[in-house]
């Protein structure tokens, strides 16, 4: 006995060691650097309502990513008519997301043809001939309709994760929300304007030729050229007063898009020119790229961005390398935002702020504040009732709800969670739930006492009758904190995840570790009186 008290004690120690080791760099101010490199040196984490920050509700426009797909299967559709010599054929997109195919009646079945064996995603909806002409309305099927629009969810969040990680936030909370929404908290944001500009960048890059012979003054007056389009630049600081628009005629094809981007990576401002963002493509757009400059030397190829044209340089010669440059009239920090978009990707979709909330420090402090003052209150009026009412077995109770605490906020560090207020209820629960566990025991051992029988065979009595209630009761509610886990939201997770693992630590302190200390006891000398 006295041999399995002594391993369990050295036991409960090194667990208590590991757990302080954990906690110290929460307490301390500055630790050493050889501390840092060999032991955990990383802080609990706070959530939004503990740090403050921003609280963003983004709707994504998934209507206007079913329209851009829809206009790249019309491509892609036209180029295979093209290739199986489909002559007179034209193919457009109308009302928004439907294709209308306009072709020769005598060449309907070929087109039939072509849309069963490459196109089985379409879905004919109408179609009409008259003097020997032929038209076809295409939609979208159902199928497909969903999964573009699912597609558009998760490839928006899979982006702007990869914006914020590359912003510098801390735990940052990014989410589905409905079937349209995305919901993102930054806790300690200290710049949410700039935040927001970078999470909501669409960043549709894309390479267009420009209109040489085109009067690019004239058509922003007066229009664009049939089968051009007018898209404007900025000269001098940004896009405000002080930014002059210069209009340019664009082809409206795309010779590229970002998809190709591997990496982007700023330049510094070289003696009269300001920074400049540096592309590097992967190994197919570096082909395609080298493809396109070979084939316009000496025209001028625009870098577009999201309608808005940062540089229109002549191609001197063909460029090869897979590299590319935007340069234009933006500072710093500005091209360090274009480089954190452009590595991140492009948006499938537009985004829109639907709700913001800001969170000010002082708010978080407070909460914070009245989160440790509840927790202490809480905590002494537990204390005061078991000494109180169980004497000298509620000391030891409440000895073992602060081993259970410290356990808990270690496990909490260890994992690098994210402490909220409702975490912090979590942890107030908890400390219920570790005197329920001490309160059943000390019942039972009461019983038996109270039955005749001698101290330690009623102490061995106690803890195995209470032993199923405690588990009972306990895992039930494990499992209700594994269900809010995985259906809850924001905070409701961090209630979740403070409840299961003080669970966890409450079977392990109530019924273990005050085991070892009435083993200690009756084991050492015979134990006459129990204070209880």
């Amino acid at each position: 006995m006295r041999q399995s008290v002594v391993t369990r004690l050295i036991l409960f120690g090194l667990a208590s060691l590991i757990a302080a080791i954990y906690l110290l760099p929460n307490f301390v101010g500055a630790l050493p650097d050889w501390w840092s490199s060999v032991m955990p040196s990383d802080k609990i984490h706070l959530g939004l309502d503990l740090q403050g920050g921003s609280h963003l509700v983004l709707e994504v426009k998934v209507d206007k990513a079913v329209e851009n797909h829809v206009e790249r299967v019309r491509g892609e559709l036209a180029n295979a008519l093209r290739e199986k010599a489909v002559t007179g054929a034209t193919v457009e997109r109308v009302a928004g997301s439907q294709i209308q195919v306009k072709v020769a009646a005598a060449s309907v079945e070929r087109v039939r043809g072509i849309l069963k064996s490459d196109f089985a995603n379409l879905v004919d909806v109408k179609s009409a001939q008259a003097e020997g002409n032929a038209e076809i309305l295409l939609t979208l099927s159902k199928d497909e309709l969903r999964s573009v629009r699912d597609y558009a969810i998760d490839q928006s969040l899979e982006t702007i994760r990869n914006r914020i990680d590359q912003f510098g936030v801390s735990e940052p909370i990014i989410q589905r929300q409905g079937q349209t929404n995305i919901l993102i908290q930054l806790p300690g944001i200290q710049d949410p304007e700039r935040a927001k500009e970078i999470i909501g960048k669409t960043a549709l890059l894309e390479f267009k030729l420009v209109d040489e012979n085109a009067n690019a003054v004239e058509a922003a007056k007066s229009g664009a050229p049939p089968g051009r389009e007018v898209l404007y630049g900025h000269v001098g600081k940004g896009e405000g007063a002080g930014a002059d628009k210069v209009p340019y005629v664009l082809e409206p094809r795309s010779l590229m898009t970002g998809e190709y981007i591997q990496d982007a990576r700023v330049r510094p401002a070289q003696q009269l020119q300001g920074a400049s963002v540096e592309l590097i493509l992967n190994s197919s757009g570096g082909r395609i790229f080298e493809q396109i400059t070979a084939a316009n030397v000496k025209r001028r190829l625009a870098i577009v961005l999201d309608n808005r044209v940062y540089s229109a340089p002549v191609i001197q010669e063909r460029i090869g390398g897979g590299r590319a440059s935007i340069s234009g009239s933006f500072d710093i920090k500005e091209a360090r935002d274009l480089a954190i978009v452009l590595r991140a990707g492009a948006l499938p979709a537009p985004v829109e702020i639907a709700e913001e909330r800001t969170v000010g420090p002082s708010l978080g402090q407070d909460s914070i504040s009245q989160g440790v003052t509840s927790f202490i209150v809480g905590g002494a009026l537990v204390i005061i009732f078991m000494i109180a009412y169980y004497k000298g077995a509620g000391l030891l109770a409440n000895v073992a709800v602060i081993f259970n605490i410290l356990y808990m906020v270690a496990i909490l560090a260890g994992f690098q969670a994210v402490l909220t207020l409702p975490g912090i209820a979590g942890i107030v629960l908890t400390i219920g739930m570790a005197v329920d566990a001490n309160v059943l025991i000390n019942e039972r051992i009461r019983e038996e006492l109270r039955a005749g029988r001698a101290v330690r065979s009623a102490i061995e009595a106690g803890y195995q009758n209470a032993l199923p209630a405690i588990l009972d009761s306990n895992i039930t509610t494990f499992l209700s904190g594994v269900i809010l886990f995985q259906f809850g939201t924001g905070p409701i997770k961090g209630f979740a995840v403070t409840l299961c693992i003080g669970i966890l630590t409450t079977i392990l302190t109530a019924v273990y570790l005050t085991r070892i200390y009435y083993d200690y006891r009756t084991g050492s000398r015979k134990l006459e009186r129990v204070s209880i």
